[in-house]
């Protein structure tokens, strides 16, 4: 990165051929957190996003409709503003290739490749996709359809204009060998250099006759020609800096440090742009990041199929930072995700109603009752191991995060702030403050709970920002701090032992209450359950009557299957000590536990479906209830002999224990 005190992020600038879509959503999203990220890190910030005007797809959706294409384009434009400010997405600028200053750079800039000598004109004969707006090879089509997008294609033989692309094939695969972070992730970066290490690089067309095409800019050396779509279109990244900031800030910002792109359009820009800019003599950008698809129910989105997710139907129901959780913490940054509604629900109500919101509730509700609604500083030590380990976590995360930040790795990052939670969750249910209250003597031990867990979830807002930055304001709010996000934050902010004043808290409403599944008929979204997971769901068991969690709804009574005695007296439940635990890899759910039966019994290993609501560090020591001669079964590989009952419906709410020290290995009646 050329300046380490910048940092110029972009989306491609989409196609106003129809309406913004969950696709469009997903990338903006994304640039949206890394621009909020590292405005809080203190960098002088550029984040630009925008729309592409011009070509063959635009004049023909507007005469559809009956309109001028610059009608047409203006008529869409409101709709992708009106939805990155309902996502709360912070883009600095907005550029459109219709702004008559980008038409008057693209035009210096070809002017500039003709008078190099890197722009001649010939004629070509080859099959072109209208959809795409790209010609093919005879040894490209199949079957007379376009190899990416399998729609027909028309042989075509006119005169055009040729950029000498393939003359920097050498010195591109040179620089993609040398700069491991242009192309991004690992799999596309190995398909670019697949293709230009084993093809020939050919010359690109960058014009269309206005006979066939009249809307896009002019060629400056021919007015019976346009530009091509993709050559006006990629300037954009640079165009935007000469003329949208009050003042030029190429100097400034370029190169960019990411270009967010989908997968599709990685081509475009890995090898057309690059070769555009080496011709120019400008610097390439930093990486470039091409991220999977959404599909529906494993189909890819499309009108024919009417399976199109709309952002505003999700927005409407369930909020923006919710939806933007969803997209980052299910399926990892450039990969392919699935959208599931019932996962999105599943996740609203495991992540962030039972997860911080829950936390955030307790934690309040807690100082309301034991410290007078203000936070107590630390004093005596509650539970000195399990302090230890969330003050281990907490040290080691902001550090985490940033280099989640500097390899794009959203899911993770979100995981590792899913942890902290969940330790602090564990961490109330084994401190057990409504306990500590009925002893007088154990009142400082209460203020060290309250205070831990009061210090994560100042944490936990400052590295939610990025993700949810209304939930993050609303947990500082309610805890009582004055951060101010839309400036750099302090290094204070992100440091686990910076002093906590006793602080008043001003407890609010509910962040995410919990949401019932229901079906939602034949509606654009999947309503596919997740598969269940192996865990036994009890009744509920809460900590305490004086100090439950945060409520739910009650779910509507089922008929319950009845057994007899005898059926019952076939199970048999035992008491177990948990000796160790870790995750089982590539499974975000499971966890491997080692259990000791006691003096009597071998020790057991048990694969449980409880690792979206424990981490393994807060299962080490806790007496569970297991299924102690349910049949051995394999669990992604790993043998389960058993099963740990836990409470919960959908998902898992807390695992089953006994109030008293009891032996492992007791049998549970």
């Amino acid at each position: 990165m050329s300046n380490p005190n910048t940092f110029y992020i972009t989306t491609p600038i989409y196609y106003v051929n129809d309406v913004p879509h969950i696709g469009h959503a997903y990338t903006t999203v994304a640039a949206d957190v890394l621009a909020r990220y590292w405005r809080l890190r203190g960098r002088d910030v550029f984040f630009l996003t925008g729309l592409d005007e011009h070509g063959q797809k635009v004049q023909q959706a507007a005469a559809k409709s009956g309109i001028d294409p610059q009608a047409h384009c203006d008529k869409l434009a409101p709709q992708f503003q009106a939805l990155w400010k309902r996502l709360n997405i912070s883009h600095d600028a907005f550029i459109r290739t219709t702004d008559l200053p980008h038409k008057s750079i693209v035009q210096q800039y070809i002017q500039e490749l003709f008078d190099l000598g890197l722009i001649y004109k010939a004629k070509y004969t080859g099959w072109y996709c209208t959809f795409d707006e790209r010609f093919w090879t005879e040894k490209d089509v199949l079957g007379g359809l376009c190899p990416d997008c399998a729609r027909p294609v028309e042989q075509l033989s006119e005169h055009n204009y040729f950029f000498k692309m393939g003359q920097y094939q050498a010195r591109l695969v040179d620089h993609i060998k040398h700069h491991p972070d242009f192309i991004r992730p690992e799999s596309r970066r190995n398909e670019v250099l697949g293709f230009l290490t084993t093809q020939t690089l050919g010359d690109l067309s960058i014009s269309r006759p206005k006979s066939r095409l009249k809307w896009g800019i002019e060629l400056p050396f021919d007015k019976d020609c346009v530009t091509y779509v993709w050559f006006d279109a990629l300037v954009n990244y640079v165009s935007a800096l000469e003329y949208l900031p009050q003042q030029p800030s190429v100097d400034q910002f370029w190169p960019a440090s990411v270009h967010l792109v989908g997968k599709d359009i990685l081509t475009t820009h890995a090898v057309y742009w690059s070769t555009m800019l080496m011709a120019l003599n400008r610097p390439l950008p930093h990486t470039i990041f091409a991220h999977g698809w959404w599909t529906v129910d494993g189909e890819k989105m499309s009108k024919s199929r009417g399976n199109v997710v709309d952002p505003h139907t999700i927005l409407d129901a369930l909020g923006a930072d919710a939806f933007r959780h969803f997209l980052f913490r299910e399926v990892p940054f450039g990969q392919d995700g699935d959208f599931s509604h019932a996962t999105m629900i599943t996740l609203i109500n495991s992540d962030l109603a039972n997860g911080v919101g829950n936390l955030l509730s307790r934690t309040l509700t807690m100082i309301e009752r034991f410290a007078n609604h203000t936070i107590p500083a630390a004093s005596t030590p509650a539970l000195p191991a399990l302090e230890a380990t969330i003050a281990a976590v907490a040290i080691s995360l902001p550090g985490k995060i940033e280099q989640g930040f500097r390899s794009l790795a959203f899911r993770e990052n979100l995981q590792a702030i899913w942890e902290l939670i969940g330790l602090c969750d564990a961490y109330i249910d084994k401190a057990a403050p409504w306990k500590l209250a009925k002893n007088p003597e154990d009142q400082p031990r209460i203020h060290t709970v309250l205070h831990t867990t009061a210090k994560a979830l100042r944490l936990i807002a400052v590295l939610l920002y990025p993700y949810m930055p209304q939930t993050a304001g609303q947990l500082a709010q309610q805890l009582g701090l004055a951060f101010n996000f839309s400036a750099p934050l302090p290094q204070t902010a992100y440091e686990w032992n910076a002093p906590f004043p006793e602080t008043k808290i001003c407890k609010g409403p509910s962040l995410f209450p919990r949401i019932e599944p229901h079906s939602q008929g034949a509606k654009t979204v999947s309503d596919t359950a997740p598969p269940p997971q192996p865990t036994a769901a009890l009744p509920t068991m809460e900590p305490s009557a004086a100090m439950p969690s945060a409520p739910s709804p009650t779910p509507q009574a089922a008929a319950i299957a009845q057994i007899t005695i005898d059926d019952f007296m076939k199970i048999q439940l035992k008491t177990a000590k948990v000796i160790s635990a870790e995750r089982v890899p590539k499974s975000e759910k499971l966890l491997k536990l080692h259990v000791s039966l006691g003096e009597g019994g071998e020790p057991r290993q048990i694969v449980a479906g409880i690792g979206k609501k424990y981490v393994p560090e807060a299962l080490v020591g806790k007496t569970i209830i297991i299924v102690a001669n349910l049949k051995p079964a394999k669990l992604m590989g790993i043998e389960s002999q058993g099963m740990v009952l836990a409470a919960g419906d959908s998902e898992v709410r807390g695992l089953v224990t006994i109030l008293e020290e009891v032996d492992p290995g007791t049998k549970v009646k």
